[in-house]
């Protein structure tokens, strides 16, 4: 593999990779999807820091190299969702049997191309619903976190949590990235949490973290037939409809729309995103990492934020690595001192570059497609069913003949 040294970055092959600070600013876009999900499941589900970012930074290099594109690495929202929300019945062991699941059905699906096969029922209207639901959830979730009375993750109250101080440093921090949104001398992002890490560190959030060195213990998980059961039926069908349409289809279809003339989508297409995925959480799973994806929100918020080729996920894929060996609990008490709200902020801005896609819709029977499944998402917990009835009428109405 010959390197080529740039003003801004090297070559693979004759694909440049770029390594500046719009690049590194795209790369931290996303962490307002991923922090989130991956703090509190840390925290609330007893996993390794170490091994968790260990496993996310891995997964991004393997991703940067790859690709060449700005392709997310994320936590499994349904797979997240539950876990917070059950600690009790989803364990360390329980997650690591799911990472193992889903890790192998994905490899699965993808050599005997029924990633292709099932991509044929998520057609134009059923993909952008995907895209429109999950950028509503996102800001959803985003103003959430902006409004949230306390300020930390980690649920540290903090100084001043009596004077709203989560919700005015999150406006404060709003206005801060739509200012700079386009600017390439003070990246939004970067911006964003640099303010967000300096408030955390003046307001109490490192309050009661231990921020030792060196990695945390890491352990081999050896997960029974009840948790291999219990990770199949409460996290492995809830998410597999999700990871086939957002993390499969859709980010395929938004590489194509945001690059539609490079020569690299001959490999960004769904059976290589469920071949990757694969390969990641299978050896993951085995040692308690958070399972993990795609997705067209990660994407479309490294791409917001700056980003346009694989050196942004190769940046925090390398960042990752050295939290977790060098700095491990240091590592994770720096990033959850970032307060709820800026956290907040860069969900709203993925959910904003999401929605609008939607346009691309020509018919009113398209466009009602996308509005249910968004409608749908919106009301039930479990996104499938979204899918489900998406899929359901966008067949009825192109084999009845429907008119809206």
């Amino acid at each position: 593999m010959e390197k080529e040294t740039t003003c801004n970055g090297f070559e693979v092959s004759g694909y440049p990779f770029r390594l500046d600070r719009v690049e590194l600013a795209g790369a931290f876009g996303d962490l307002g999807t991923l922090l989130p999900i991956v703090v509190a499941m840390i925290l609330i589900n007893g996993l390794s820091p170490t091994m968790v970012f260990l496993a996310f930074g891995l997964f991004y290099l393997l991703t940067g190299f790859y690709y060449r594109m700005p392709v997310p690495v994320q936590p499994l929202k349904a797979v997240g969702a539950i876990a917070i929300a059950y600690p009790a019945q989803i364990t360390e062991s329980v997650i690591g049997a799911a990472g193992i699941i889903f890790g192998a059905l994905l490899i699965v699906f993808s050599l005997t191309g029924m990633v292709d096969k099932l991509a044929k029922l998520f057609t134009a209207p059923v993909v952008r619903g995907i895209q429109l639901a999950l950028g509503l959830i996102f800001l959803k979730k985003g103003i959430e976190l902006i409004v949230a009375e306390k300020l930390f993750m980690s649920g540290v109250d903090g100084s001043f949590s009596a004077y709203h101080l989560n919700l005015v440093l999150g406006i404060v921090v709003f206005a801060l990235v739509l200012l700079l949104l386009d600017n390439r001398k003070f990246p939004a992002a970067l911006v964003a949490l640099a303010a967000g890490i300096s408030a955390g560190l003046l307001f109490g959030g490192a309050q009661g973290l231990k921020p030792t060195f060196g990695p945390t213990e890491v352990r081999l998980i050896s997960p029974s037939i009840q948790d291999f059961w219990v990770a199949f039926i409460m996290l492995i069908l809830p998410q597999v409809p999700l990871t086939i349409g957002n993390a499969c289809v859709g980010t395929a279809d938004l590489c194509s729309t945001l690059y539609p003339k490079s020569p690299l989508l001959d490999r960004c297409g769904a059976g290589r995103f469920a071949w990757t995925m694969g390969l990641a959480n299978l050896p993951a799973g085995f040692f308690g990492a958070v399972p993990m994806c795609h997705g067209t929100g990660g994407l479309a918020a490294h791409y917001r934020f700056g980003a346009r080729t694989g050196g942004a996920p190769i940046m925090i894929g390398a960042l990752f690595v050295i939290l977790a060996l060098a700095f491990g609990e240091l590592g994770f008490a720096i990033l959850a001192i970032i307060p709820n709200s800026v956290l907040g902020v860069l969900l709203v801005f993925a959910g904003l570059e999401l929605c609008p896609l939607v346009r691309s819709l020509k018919t009113n029977e398209e466009f009602f497609v996308a509005l249910l499944i968004a409608g749908i998402a919106l009301a039930v917990p479990n996104m499938a069913w979204a899918f489900g009835a998406g899929i359901v009428a966008d067949l009825l109405i192109r084999k009845a003949k429907i008119k809206i």
